[in-house]
């Protein structure tokens, strides 16, 4: 038997059950996967809804706070922002005021696209509810919400 240095499989059993990091990812993957297939007909994903939805507002944002607001870095942000702008969803337009700031906004397309989304979206959270109990989805968004 080889002589091995480094953490024990003991510790890989801890950290299997115990991190938090692991099980969040574990349950984004899920969750992510299950809003993809939710989306897969109007030609969506979840990672698209959320940051069109995060486009919906009176006035553009600019990149800096609307990455923030994803918690994404910008670069990642850029690349979402420019494959929607491909689609004809967002529009991209520099700043009145300072022509280096990019302010994203929604397209009467990227509209329809999120009008189109939203009733599969509450659809497939009321699922969700009724499958993991509403007192424990509330109490597990309160948690989440700490954690961000």
């Amino acid at each position: 038997m080889p002589n091995r240095s480094g953490p024990s499989y003991e510790t890989t059993i801890e950290v299997r059950d115990g991190c938090l990091c692991l099980h969040v990812q574990r349950a984004a993957r899920a969750l992510a996967r299950r809003f993809d297939a939710a989306f897969r007909d109007i030609g969506l994903s979840q990672g698209q809804f959320s940051l069109l939805m995060a486009l919906n507002r009176p006035e553009p944002a600019s990149i800096g706070p609307l990455a923030d607001f994803l918690a994404m870095d910008r670069t990642t942000l850029t690349a979402y922002l420019k494959v929607l702008t491909l689609r004809g969803w967002v529009a991209i337009a520099a700043d009145a005021t300072d022509k280096r700031v990019r302010r994203p906004s929604l397209t009467p397309a990227g509209r329809a696209a999120l009008a189109a989304a939203v009733p599969i979206w509450r659809a497939t959270h009321a699922d969700l509810d009724r499958e993991l109990g509403e007192t424990r989805v509330d109490k597990m968004r309160k948690s989440l919400r700490l954690v961000a």
